[in-house]
């Protein structure tokens, strides 16, 4: 009987080569099938089952690893992380085709469940979905940012600030990114609020950078496992490894703080009779002039302002930082700057924003440094809205579009010798014409650092006309130079980034001194005159 039944049951040979065969025919017929959904796609690394691409993707440095898949793959990629659709842009050509015209399906922002949901940032102007909410968000910032008029309203704060950060520098000029960083924050608390910020002691700043840095520390927007399996988000918090989600909410709580306190002082100050003319106390009068302000309004106005210091502050010290750091390892652009600005300048005033056109130089030195250092290598990611075709191949709708700025920076056709620090590669007839629309340099830095399409920053005129002033005082006022070792020896500086969203150039030293005496005097007694103005009170 035993023997009956084993000669009906299957050889275990047989059964070897069946499961082979099998097997073997599912992984055929598995190539097959990714090949075919692939070539509907943009060319890219080949993914992993259920993964995709998420493992090829190093923790530190991504740009860096999208840009050696642009030599193999070309200027557009598509990857998958996990389920989600990616396109990774590594030219501005690309870039300007897709973000700028054809900004109505691309202007879009993914679900960023970290950054949005949990963390609150979602009302932001830099997270929020496109739709009316956007475009108004976008046109109160707009108006009073990029247009002409506004801007010159701001000018004496601007340049009050300026001397300011000049002197905290002849007074401690290692401490360099903190008055650079005391400089940005103090303009836009000022703007935004009418707050005057004496210091990096004052209550909103800590907040404000408390908030920001900590956001920062907990992952780009977009990248996290959370944003891939949303489900996550319902992570309990009595689980072990929800450390993440306990940070994410804990920053809600500053986050909210950062929104509420400075607006509240300003409604505060408005009831008085005592509120200086800013940004939101604008937008307040403007509401209820018309008797229609609503909960929905102030929560808009809330946002709108907010974002000012989170998005603007941080880059701006960093464009700054990376600028000395430039001069430090590069003197022979400084001399040649300080030789415009003497001629240009004089030895009688100190710049000012109408010399900017005057100093052609500069404006080179300003672009390279856009270049040469660019904030935010990736950017925050667009995100389609539908299908579309591109060089006859797909990009499906819901697809995450990342562009990698720092590697549009390194393009090598745009800017051979990348890592060098050279102005001089835009003092040409092709970026000097005064004639040249904007659309026709897509690789213009400033069209690269300031995003895209309708997610451009819609105050980068602002911060622009910051990174001129406070480049031009340091050129005109300052010696920039190597710092020395206690033998004496020139210590020499390299262009070292910590990986994430902002690339903060790891710390180095320099020597920052006034160019003479005359010069350090008139920058204390300018600081003296502004800080002993009764009219202007302290935060």
């Amino acid at each position: 009987m035993s023997s009956t039944i084993t000669q009906l049951l299957p050889s275990p040979t047989l059964n070897g080569l069946t499961l082979a065969l099998i097997s073997v025919v599912t992984y055929i017929l598995y190539v097959r099938y990714v090949h075919n959904r692939l070539c509907r796609y943009q060319p890219g690394p080949r993914p992993l089952p259920f993964f995709g691409n998420i493992l090829q993707l190093p923790m530190e440095y991504q740009e860096r690893r999208m840009m050696e898949w642009g030599k193999t793959f070309g200027d557009i990629i598509y990857a998958r992380f996990f389920s989600t659709h990616t396109i990774v842009i590594n030219s501005p050509k690309v870039a300007h085709e897709l973000l700028e015209k054809r900004s109505a399906n691309y202007s879009d922002r993914p679900p960023m469940v970290l950054h949005s949901e949990i963390m609150g940032h979602g009302k932001m102007l830099t997270h929020t979905r496109y739709g009316d909410r956007l475009r108004k968000l976008r046109k109160w910032t707009h108006d009073a940012f990029m247009l002409k008029a506004a801007l010159k309203t701001y000018e004496d704060i601007q340049t009050r600030e300026t001397y300011i950060l000049l002197a905290g520098l002849i007074e401690s000029p290692d401490e360099f990114v903190s008055h650079f960083t005391r400089f940005t924050a103090a303009t836009v608390a000022e703007i935004a609020y009418g707050l005057t910020v004496r210091s990096l002691d004052d209550e909103y700043i800590h907040l404000a950078d408390r908030t920001a840095s900590e956001t920062v520390e907990a992952g780009s927007a977009g990248s996290m496992l959370v944003d891939f399996f949303p489900i996550l988000k319902h992570y309990p918090l009595w689980l072990p490894g929800s450390g993440w989600k306990r940070n994410a909410l804990r920053i809600r709580d500053l986050a909210k703080a950062m929104n509420d306190v400075p607006f509240n002082r300003v409604k505060d100050d408005m009831e008085k009779g005592v509120a200086r003319h800013s940004f939101v106390s604008g937008l307040l009068e403007k509401f209820e002039a018309n008797g229609n302000l609503t909960e929905e309004d102030e929560d808009d106005i809330k946002c709108a302002a907010g974002v000012l210091y989170g998005a603007g502050t941080e880059t701006t010290a960093n464009v700054f930082t990376a600028f000395l750091l430039a001069m430090t390892m590069f003197p022979r652009v400084f001399r040649k700057a300080q030789a415009e600005i003497d001629r240009v300048i004089g030895s009688d005033r100190l710049p000012g924003f109408n010399d900017r056109d005057s100093l052609p130089y500069l404006e080179c030195i300003i672009r390279e440094v856009y270049r040469w250092h660019p904030p935010t290598p990736l950017g925050i990611p667009h995100y389609s809205m539908k299908d579309d075709e591109y060089r006859g191949r797909i990009i499906p709708a819901n697809s995450l579009m990342i562009a990698n700025i720092w590697g549009m920076t390194r393009d090598p056709d745009n800017f051979p010798d990348a890592e060098d620090f050279y102005p001089e590669r835009f003092d040409t007839p092709e970026w000097t014409s005064k004639s040249q629309p904007d659309s026709a340099l897509p690789h213009d830095p400033r069209n690269l650092v300031f995003g895209f399409g309708r997610r451009q920053c819609p105050a980068r005129n602002f911060a622009d006309s910051n990174v001129f002033l406070v480049l031009a005082h340091l050129i005109a006022t300052m010696d920039i130079s190597k710092a020395q070792d206690e033998r004496g020896i020139d210590i020499h500086p390299e262009h070292v980034c910590k990986s994430g969203f902002v690339h903060h150039i790891l710390p180095f030293r320099c020597s920052i001194r006034p160019r003479s005496p005359q010069t350090a005097r008139l920058i204390m007694q300018l600081r003296s005159a502004y800080e002993s103005d009764s009219s202007v009170p302290n935060a």
